[in-house]
C-alpha cells in the first residue's frame, strides 16, 4: 500500500487546481467524482455536491474509490477526518492524485 502523491496540506503544489477547488469546489468535486467512478459524468458529480448531507456519502465514497484505485493506505475515518476538518485541502488533495495518477491503479 502507498501514499497519497501530495499530503493533505499540499494544497499548494498544483496552485491551479487549487485556485480552482477554492473558487468552484462542485466543479473539482464533479471531476474527481467522474474519474472516480463514482458518479456518472462531472455535472452529475457537481450538483450532489451541492445536496447537504448528500454530498458527505459522496465524498466519502468518492475518496474511498480514489485511495482503492491508487492503492493508498485509509480507512473511512480517515477519510472523514480530511473531508470534516480540511474539506477543502482533502479536495485538492484527491484533484492532484487523480491528475498524476491518471485513474489507473499504482497497485
Amino acid at each position: 500500500m502507498g501514499d497519497w502523491a501530495h499530503g493533505l496540506l499540499g494544497c499548494f503544489d498544483d496552485f491551479g487546481t487549487c485556485i480552482i477547488a477554492y473558487v468552484v469546489p462542485c466543479v473539482t468535486f464533479g471531476q474527481n467524482a467522474e474519474a472516480a467512478g463514482t458518479a456518472s459524468s462531472c455535472l452529475i458529480g457537481g450538483l450532489l455536491f451541492l445536496i447537504p448531507i448528500v454530498n458527505i456519502i459522496c465524498w466519502i465514497q468518492t475518496r474511498g474509490a480514489i485511495r482503492e484505485q491508487h492503492g493508498i493506505e485509509g480507512s473511512l475515518i480517515s477519510d472523514l477526518l480530511a473531508i470534516c476538518c480540511c474539506s477543502l485541502c482533502a479536495l485538492v488533495q484527491e484533484a492532484q492524485q487523480v491528475k498524476e495518477g491518471g485513474g489507473i491503479s499504482r497497485a
